[in-house]
């Protein structure tokens, strides 16, 4: 199959149009037809660019697969872009699925998730010396079940830092999970929109968060910061890593 036949997976980043990778950027370019992820995506990415241009919200999986398949046999470059990062919750695993049952050739280019953006905007590291050195990325149990195990109230036990997708308008509920890991005065911090001009970001604890959340009016397209991490983007934590520090040796530095 010839090489502007290949279907290219692109991660647009979290929002802002400047956090795509240049290989994304490139792409999205030269395509000849770009399917994108709806009110996802910043429509800021599609300016000037000379493809034929298809919205994927209205679409089910077949139709976007068809589209695909009739631009592909067309010899045309096809670019689905999608959200933040491919690699969580972006769907790409049904469409992959579908194109090797027609030996469509593809590949996928990683993007920046929002939830390093988010990470980013806050100033903050997620993980921190002799506080916490896991991230759990998930979800709240909605409309999708998640399996018994990766329930919110059996990953809190952890109390890892943890980002939250897909859950904002469950606040409530997020909360009352978290808690029965987490005390109520572990840091919260929700984000929406992260990156795009209109960005909020709330800050809180499990005590308060809910109505926070609640009076500032968000309820979808935000992330959910949680642990005890979270405290270094507003207070020195003392804590520092081995990498730097002057007694430590390492292989560049004796």
């Amino acid at each position: 199959m010839p090489e502007q036949s290949k279907v290219y997976f692109i991660g647009a980043g979290p929002g802002d149009p400047e956090l795509i990778t240049l290989k994304g950027r490139r792409l999205l370019d030269e395509a000849d037809v770009v399917i994108y992820a709806g009110s996802l995506v910043n429509p800021a990415l599609l300016d000037g660019i000379k493809a034929d241009i298809h919205d994927s919200a209205g679409m089910t999986l077949d139709e976007i697969i068809n589209l695909i398949k009739t631009s592909v046999d067309k010899g045309k470059k096809v670019a689905r872009l999608h959200t933040g990062d491919t690699s969580f919750y972006s769907a790409i695993s049904e469409q992959i699925e579908k194109l090797r049952e027609l030996n469509i050739e593809y590949e996928v280019i990683p993007g920046v998730s929002s939830a390093t953006a988010g990470a980013a905007m806050l100033g903050q590291e997620l993980t921190i010396p002799e506080i916490s050195q896991t991230v759990i990325l998930t979800r709240m149990e909605g409309r999708t079940p998640v399996p018994e195990e990766e329930k919110l109230s059996e990953l809190a036990k952890h109390q890892a830092s943890m980002v939250i997708f897909l859950s904002a308008g469950m606040i409530e509920k997020v909360r009352d999970e978290l808690l029965t890991g987490y005390p109520e005065d572990t840091p919260v911090v929700v984000i929406e929109k992260v990156s795009w001009p209109e960005q909020k970001i709330v800050r809180g604890t499990l005590r308060d968060i809910a109505e926070k959340v609640t009076e500032a009016g968000i309820r979808k397209t935000a992330l959910i910061y949680v642990g005890e991490a979270l405290r270094a983007s507003e207070a020195s934590l003392g804590r520092e890593s081995k990498l730097y520090h002057k007694d430590f040796k390492h292989g560049f530095r004796k």
